[in-house]
């Protein structure tokens, strides 16, 4: 399991100021919308008369991750690839970023790094600039705050409020992954807490894993609708699982909606680890969450067309609000769909 590193060198030795220039000597600046990065009062961006959208999240320890198992590298990739996966849900395109980040004693300069080196290394693939951000201490832990800046033509721009009735109900990649990497990692959390001396059996487990601790946002797909010409009519990332985002979806443009169980994609690895655990892996995919990949509806004359982009598959479609929201089960019985995806401030 993951540990701290206890031997490095005591942030309090740079101060704030020079924890700053420590971590921003190594950022290069990409974007030619990005007039001025790091080192002012605020970042200047020219968006040339595009749309701006801007997107937040907050990721805190004990709440979004386990130190215990997440490798500081890619807890620092995830808050980037969380921020960048919403803004290709407006089907816009992210251009920068701002890092903020509350630390507590515990954590030496080496240790900050490797977080930064994960954000480095997100904020390369996904080509959008690091242009600032804020660093402070914490008496609880580690927090890390991502605001992602994204742009895109007006007519272009994707809402959760454009879905109509008889529209296609599409998903990427599959769906379910990182929920069973969460419970492959927090059973194994518990077996070795109860006894150290049993090492963690992860083998064969190495896709839900990753998809678990470094996902991906679905950039190809972004790039994919704009080659195809299509702008989704409604569109959102799969943050929070399957059946809460069609609830968003369903809500904000007043449908109701139909998809059908045999139709959700689903990886093996998904599948065997839903059986371990003697569980419906069908729940992984609606409940689970942390997938970012995309849920969004076509019109239906864009059938032929979302056929031929990789990795999207049709799911259902939208229908009236008064026929409710429903899943068709793999017997064909009618299942009334719950948003029971993760939520704050419960216990």
């Amino acid at each position: 399991m993951q540990e701290n590193n206890t031997q490095g060198t005591d942030i309090s030795t740079l101060g704030e100021f020079g924890l700053i220039k420590h971590l921003s000597k190594n950022v290069k600046l990409t974007q030619a919308s990005t007039l001025k990065g790091i080192g002012d009062d605020a970042a200047v961006l020219n968006q040339s008369g595009k749309k701006t959208v801007v997107t937040t999240d907050l990721l805190v320890e004990g709440i979004h991750f386990d130190l215990m198992y997440t490798p500081l590298r890619h807890l620092g990739y995830k808050a980037i690839v969380v921020n960048v996966s919403d803004v290709y849900a407006m089907n816009a395109e992210p251009k920068q970023v701002t890092v903020s980040i509350a630390i507590s004693k515990r954590f030496t300069l080496e240790a900050i790094d490797e977080i930064y080196e994960g954000i480095n290394m997100a904020c390369e693939k996904y080509n959008v600039d690091l242009v600032g951000g804020d660093t402070t201490s914490s008496l609880t832990g580690l927090c890390i705050s991502v605001t992602a800046i994204g742009e895109a033509d007006e007519d272009k721009i994707t809402y959760r409020s454009g879905a109509q009735v008889n529209d296609l109900i599409c998903v990427t990649g599959d769906l379910g992954a990182a929920y069973a990497g969460l419970q492959l990692l927090d059973r194994e959390k518990r077996i070795f807490e109860n006894n150290p001396e049993i090492q963690p059996d992860l083998t064969g487990h190495d896709y839900i894993l990753e998809r678990q601790l470094k996902p991906e946002a679905r950039k190809d797909i972004f790039e994919s609708l704009q080659d195809a010409k299509i702008v989704p009519t409604s569109m959102i990332d799969i943050s929070d699982g399957l059946s809460s985002e069609l609830f968003h979806i369903c809500e904000e443009s007043n449908v109701g909606c139909q998809i059908y169980e045999e139709k959700i994609p689903i990886d093996y690895e998904t599948h065997k680890m839903a059986e371990e655990l003697n569980m419906n892996y069908s729940i992984f995919a609606l409940n689970g969450g942390e997938d970012y990949e995309l849920l969004f509806t076509v019109p239906l004359d864009k059938f032929e067309k979302i056929e031929k982009i990789p990795d999207v598959k049709v799911i259902g479609h939208i229908c009236d609000a008064s026929k409710g929201k429903y899943m068709v089960a793999r017997d064909n019985t009618e299942i009334a769909l719950q948003a029971q995806g993760w939520t704050n401030f419960t216990e």
